[in-house]
């Protein structure tokens, strides 16, 4: 389930270039805060991976809302 939560929400991310030591940035606006740079897309994108999910086992430890993704939803209430 995390998995596919997680694949769901790169699918959903934007990518572009910025001036940065790591030029490469994405994000995943349905995700508030959640962000990753790198110095290939490649790498941006794994960073991203880790970025969300960190969130989201943040977002469990606290009890906090985790929208659904392209039909893929996580209930807290199992």
């Amino acid at each position: 389930m995390l998995l596919r939560y997680i694949q769901a929400a790169l699918d959903r991310a934007h990518y572009e270039m910025i001036v940065d030591e790591e030029p490469f940035y994405g994000e995943v606006p349905a995700l508030e805060g959640v962000w990753a740079t790198g110095r290939t897309l490649e790498e941006c994108r794994a960073n991203l991976a880790e970025a969300i999910e960190d969130w989201l086992l943040f977002s469990i430890a606290q009890g906090f809302p985790i929208p659904p993704l392209d039909g893929v939803a996580i209930d807290l209430r199992q």
